[in-house]
């Protein structure tokens, strides 16, 4: 369990919804929804994440999230922040669904995978579908006002965030 996370629930800030819910029309009258792993976090959620990642000898999920990396490497490659864009409220992490068959569609990664392959522009390692659908997505996020984060294709804040150089930290309940 992860601290501040209590309850399966998603909150962002009204902004960020609004401009969320005009990618998922869009991509609702092409047949696919949105299915979000992540939105707002709490700086307690962020604080745990710091602390794991600075414990080198806990390696329990290295094949799940950084097979590739050394854990202590995580911080300068950008994968782990002291302070997330998750804390507030207009930061989502996020992929593609069919509507008709329920199925996440594969975009070439896992989410949370911290490797090369996962970058929203990678073309090495995946299909030219999964980079297809990498772009659908990134290009469908943009044009309702979102910016992508190059290392993970799931990864959007929105431009004009409300609350830029705030790190909410209550808990999701």
């Amino acid at each position: 369990p992860i601290q501040g996370y209590n309850e399966p629930k998603c909150f962002l800030t009204k902004e960020a919804a609004q401009a969320l819910k005009k990618v998922q029309d869009e991509l609702e009258r092409l047949g696919f929804g949105l299915l979000i792993y992540d939105a707002y976090r709490p700086q307690r959620a962020s604080d745990y994440f710091v602390e794991w990642a600075k414990d080198e000898t806990d390696d329990t999920m290295k094949m799940q999230y950084y097979p590739n990396l050394d854990k202590k490497d995580l911080f300068a490659r950008g994968y782990i922040a002291v302070k997330s864009g998750h804390s507030r409220g207009s930061t989502v992490d996020l992929t593609i669904v069919s509507l008709k068959t329920k199925q996440i569609l594969n975009m070439g990664s896992p989410y949370d995978l911290f490797d090369e392959v996962s970058s929203i522009d990678a073309t090495e390692g995946i299909s030219k579908n999964q980079h297809s659908l990498r772009l659908l997505l990134k290009r469908r996020m943009e044009k309702h006002g979102w910016q992508s984060y190059e290392k993970e294709w799931w990864h959007f804040t929105l431009k004009d965030e409300p609350y830029p150089d705030t790190y909410f930290d209550f808990p999701i309940e």
